[in-house]
Protein backbone atom coordinates (compact mmCIF):
# COMPACT_ATOMS: atom_id res chain seq x y z
CA UNK A 1 0.00 0.00 0.00
CA UNK A 2 1.67 3.60 -0.80
CA UNK A 3 1.95 6.35 1.58
CA UNK A 4 1.05 9.50 1.39
CA UNK A 5 2.75 12.21 2.73
CA UNK A 6 1.34 15.76 2.71
CA UNK A 7 1.03 19.29 4.15
CA UNK A 8 -2.06 20.83 3.71
CA UNK A 9 -2.23 24.79 4.12
CA UNK A 10 -5.42 27.45 4.58
CA UNK A 11 -4.73 30.07 1.86
CA UNK A 12 -5.64 33.49 3.30
CA UNK A 13 -6.44 34.12 -0.27
CA UNK A 14 -6.09 32.95 -4.36
CA UNK A 15 -2.10 33.67 -4.67
CA UNK A 16 -4.05 35.70 -8.19
CA UNK A 17 -0.85 38.00 -8.44
CA UNK A 18 1.79 35.22 -7.95
CA UNK A 19 0.00 33.30 -11.36
CA UNK A 20 0.06 36.95 -12.81
CA UNK A 21 3.46 36.91 -12.45
CA UNK A 22 4.77 33.84 -13.18
CA UNK A 23 6.22 33.10 -10.22
CA UNK A 24 3.40 29.93 -9.76
CA UNK A 25 3.70 27.94 -12.85
CA UNK A 26 0.24 26.40 -14.00
CA UNK A 27 0.63 22.49 -14.78
CA UNK A 28 -2.83 21.74 -15.72
CA UNK A 29 -6.32 22.55 -13.86
CA UNK A 30 -9.45 20.31 -13.27
CA UNK A 31 -12.72 20.21 -11.37
CA UNK A 32 -13.19 17.12 -9.34
CA UNK A 33 -16.19 16.23 -8.08
CA UNK A 34 -15.77 13.72 -5.30
CA UNK A 35 -17.89 11.37 -2.98
CA UNK A 36 -17.69 9.31 -0.07
CA UNK A 37 -18.65 5.74 -0.24
CA UNK A 38 -18.02 4.57 3.35
CA UNK A 39 -16.74 6.02 6.27
CA UNK A 40 -15.35 4.31 9.60
CA UNK A 41 -12.98 5.69 11.93
CA UNK A 42 -10.01 6.43 10.31
CA UNK A 43 -10.75 4.98 7.17
CA UNK A 44 -12.55 6.12 4.34
CA UNK A 45 -13.85 4.90 -0.19
CA UNK A 46 -14.07 7.32 -2.39
CA UNK A 47 -14.92 7.63 -6.28
CA UNK A 48 -13.69 11.04 -8.21
CA UNK A 49 -14.89 11.99 -11.26
CA UNK A 50 -11.98 14.70 -12.53
CA UNK A 51 -12.62 16.85 -15.69
CA UNK A 52 -9.74 18.28 -17.22
CA UNK A 53 -10.06 21.55 -18.20
CA UNK A 54 -7.55 22.16 -21.36
CA UNK A 55 -8.28 19.25 -23.11
CA UNK A 56 -11.89 18.16 -21.85
CA UNK A 57 -10.92 14.24 -20.44
CA UNK A 58 -12.64 12.84 -17.84
CA UNK A 59 -11.23 10.37 -15.92
CA UNK A 60 -12.96 8.41 -12.65
CA UNK A 61 -11.11 7.63 -9.69
CA UNK A 62 -11.87 4.46 -6.62
CA UNK A 63 -9.59 5.18 -3.50
CA UNK A 64 -8.93 3.49 -0.34
CA UNK A 65 -7.44 5.50 2.53
CA UNK A 66 -6.33 4.56 6.20
CA UNK A 67 -5.14 7.33 8.71
CA UNK A 68 -5.08 10.88 9.55
CA UNK A 69 -2.47 13.78 9.87
CA UNK A 70 0.72 14.13 7.42
CA UNK A 71 1.09 10.22 6.05
CA UNK A 72 -1.95 8.06 5.53
CA UNK A 73 -1.95 4.94 3.79
CA UNK A 74 -3.47 5.11 0.75
CA UNK A 75 -4.68 2.86 -2.61
CA UNK A 76 -5.95 4.72 -5.66
CA UNK A 77 -6.93 3.00 -9.49
CA UNK A 78 -8.72 4.17 -12.58
CA UNK A 79 -12.47 2.82 -12.81
CA UNK A 80 -14.81 3.25 -15.98
CA UNK A 81 -17.58 5.47 -15.79
CA UNK A 82 -20.12 3.10 -15.82
CA UNK A 83 -18.75 1.88 -12.82
CA UNK A 84 -18.51 5.33 -11.12
CA UNK A 85 -22.18 6.25 -12.69
CA UNK A 86 -23.52 3.04 -10.71
CA UNK A 87 -21.67 4.01 -7.47
CA UNK A 88 -23.02 7.27 -7.77
CA UNK A 89 -26.48 6.04 -8.05
CA UNK A 90 -26.48 3.71 -5.36
CA UNK A 91 -25.22 6.27 -3.04
CA UNK A 92 -27.16 9.06 -4.08
CA UNK A 93 -25.01 11.83 -2.50
CA UNK A 94 -24.28 15.26 -2.62
CA UNK A 95 -20.54 15.45 -4.28
CA UNK A 96 -17.97 17.64 -3.08
CA UNK A 97 -17.03 19.70 -5.75
CA UNK A 98 -13.80 21.37 -6.46
CA UNK A 99 -11.77 23.10 -8.86
CA UNK A 100 -7.58 22.08 -8.77
CA UNK A 101 -4.91 23.89 -9.56
CA UNK A 102 -1.60 21.72 -10.27
CA UNK A 103 1.42 23.63 -10.18
CA UNK A 104 4.95 24.56 -9.77
CA UNK A 105 6.08 26.72 -7.37
CA UNK A 106 9.80 27.51 -6.51
CA UNK A 107 10.73 24.28 -7.92
CA UNK A 108 7.89 21.96 -6.12
CA UNK A 109 4.80 20.78 -6.90
CA UNK A 110 1.95 22.41 -5.56
CA UNK A 111 -2.07 21.54 -5.75
CA UNK A 112 -4.49 24.40 -4.66
CA UNK A 113 -8.00 23.46 -4.29
CA UNK A 114 -10.76 25.76 -4.28
CA UNK A 115 -14.22 24.61 -3.17
CA UNK A 116 -17.03 24.88 -4.97
CA UNK A 117 -20.47 24.61 -1.86
CA UNK A 118 -18.02 26.64 0.58
CA UNK A 119 -15.67 29.71 0.19
CA UNK A 120 -11.91 27.88 1.16
CA UNK A 121 -8.76 27.36 -0.66
CA UNK A 122 -5.99 24.94 0.50
CA UNK A 123 -2.67 24.43 -0.90
CA UNK A 124 -1.04 21.17 -0.42
CA UNK A 125 2.71 20.02 -0.71
CA UNK A 126 3.13 16.40 -1.40
CA UNK A 127 6.25 14.60 -0.09
CA UNK A 128 8.48 11.70 -0.11
CA UNK A 129 8.84 10.94 3.42
CA UNK A 130 8.20 12.48 6.44
CA UNK A 131 11.32 14.07 7.19
CA UNK A 132 11.02 15.91 4.11
CA UNK A 133 8.09 17.17 4.97
CA UNK A 134 7.98 18.32 8.43
CA UNK A 135 11.47 20.32 7.45
CA UNK A 136 9.63 22.27 4.84
CA UNK A 137 9.01 25.72 5.51
CA UNK A 138 6.24 27.39 3.81
CA UNK A 139 6.17 30.69 3.07
CA UNK A 140 3.57 33.09 4.90
CA UNK A 141 1.16 33.18 1.57
CA UNK A 142 0.44 29.55 2.39
CA UNK A 143 -1.28 30.56 5.11
CA UNK A 144 -1.95 28.46 8.50
CA UNK A 145 -0.58 24.62 8.42
CA UNK A 146 -3.99 22.82 8.84
CA UNK A 147 -2.64 18.77 7.69
CA UNK A 148 -3.95 17.54 11.66
CA UNK A 149 -7.28 19.86 11.60
CA UNK A 150 -9.61 17.58 11.04
CA UNK A 151 -12.22 20.72 10.71
CA UNK A 152 -10.73 20.94 7.43
CA UNK A 153 -10.91 17.84 6.35
CA UNK A 154 -12.90 16.65 2.95
CA UNK A 155 -14.46 14.28 4.31
CA UNK A 156 -15.96 16.39 7.44
CA UNK A 157 -16.92 19.19 4.33
CA UNK A 158 -18.48 16.30 2.59
CA UNK A 159 -21.02 15.22 5.66
CA UNK A 160 -21.93 18.19 5.91
CA UNK A 161 -22.73 18.94 2.36
CA UNK A 162 -25.11 15.71 2.75
CA UNK A 163 -27.43 17.81 5.04
CA UNK A 164 -28.02 20.57 2.37
CA UNK A 165 -30.89 20.44 -0.39
CA UNK A 166 -28.87 22.36 -2.97
CA UNK A 167 -25.44 21.60 -4.19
Amino acid sequence: MALEIERKFLLPEYPKTLLEEGVIEVLKEQVIDQTYLALDGDQELRVRKIKDLATGDVTYTHTFKRGFGLAREEIEYDISAGLYEQMIHIRRAVPLVKKRLTARWNGIQIEIDSYHQIQMAVLEVEFGSEEEATGFVPPDWFGPDISTDKQYSNKRIWRELQGRKQI
